[in-house]
């Protein structure tokens, strides 16, 4: 019996593997499932609404956009990993990536192993800035009033240990500071809050910082990227306010869970590379300040190798934690 069960195996394998290559082949027939980390209004989850339709158009199936918060974004990632890997769930994520596995020892999934990179969306330089009664109107000025009152001026990032908490912790330790970290679980949150003058100031990307710059109620210090930014040309850099080298901007893209056949990735790799390119993601994303990337799986894997000892270097030495 045994041995005729061997002979027979692999005549009952080869169907299975025609049906394998055909749901290959006839990818996608349905609708597509984006799992968004964050909330919506957010960097990521504007650069994912922006993108999705044509990506949709692209792949002649629609892109659907479900925002899953909470857990340090790792509801959406075991969301993401608890649907079947035949590449109809994919997960929009940050810098959650890098930094949850140093900042979580009980994790299910290896981050790394679970997860296939797919492309990076964009960066988004981020944005410090203050509620519209701070009496700081300079980068030199915050700080000189940080070191006069340590640890009582609320600085709000979303989220926790997520690239704003990181670019401020890199940012007190270069200017001998202690701020209040306020975490938020999106952008808009914070954005919110600066608007309504609850925290006196932000580390948000450009997009998130936009409506509170735009009605007055907040002024930009600086910006985060190595050069100043199309859409705040008059915002001087935190590199040239006397920190050379500093560049923390905020990112995200695309993953799949690890299984999902090759050929399915590489498919909605260029649709996403061929989207950050198109004149109506453009039009969306420019005025907001994001560098568009679309790049291939190898190349924001690479990249994201670079960033994760990054990350880690500024959680240890800033000794960042979720708690």
């Amino acid at each position: 019996m045994q041995r005729r069960a061997l002979l027979a195996s692999p005549f009952l394998a080869a169907p299975l593997l025609a049906r394998r290559a055909d749901a290959q082949s006839d990818w996608p027939n349905r609708s597509i499932r984006w799992v968004v980390a964050f909330a919506a209004g957010g960097a990521a989850d504007t650069a994912a609404r922006s993108i999705a339709p044509a990506v949709a158009e692209e792949l002649g199936q629609s892109v659907i956009i479900e925002n899953r918060t909470g857990g340090n974004a790792v509801i959406a990632a075991n969301a993401t990993l608890g649907a079947p890997a035949d590449g109809y769930t994919f997960l929009v994520d940050a810098a959650n990536q890098l930094t949850n596995p140093v900042l979580m020892r009980d994790l299910a999934f290896d981050y790394r192993t679970a997860f296939v990179p797919i492309s990076q969306f964009c960066s988004f330089p981020q944005v410090i800035a203050v509620k519209q009664d701070f009496p700081a109107r300079t980068l030199a000025e915050f700080i000189a009033l940080a070191k006069a009152r340590p640890a009582t001026i609320s600085v709000g990032t979303p989220p926790a240990a997520g690239m704003g908490h990181l670019a401020l912790a890199a940012f007190e330790n270069a200017a001998g500071i202690r701020l209040v970290h306020a975490p938020y679980r999106g952008g808009a949150d914070a954005a919110r809050d600066i608007l309504a003058g609850s925290i006196d100031a932000v580390l948000i990307t450009s997009s998130s910082v936009r409506a509170p710059i735009q009605t007055g109620r907040a002024r930009a210090l600086a910006v985060t990227s190595l050069e100043r930014i199309a859409t705040m040309p008059d915002v001087p850099t935190v590199a040239e306010q006397g920190f050379p080298g500093y560049d923390m901007n905020d990112w995200n893209g695309l993953f799949a869970s690890a299984g999902v056949p090759r050929a399915i990735i590489m498919r909605m790799a260029t649709a996403v590379a061929n989207a950050t390119r198109a004149a109506s993601v453009r039009a969306r994303m420019d005025p907001a300040g994001a560098i568009m990337v679309g790049n291939t799986p190898e190349e924001f894997a690479a990249w994201l190798d670079g960033q994760r000892r990054v990350a880690a270097d500024v959680i240890r030495s800033s000794g960042i934690t979720l708690g």
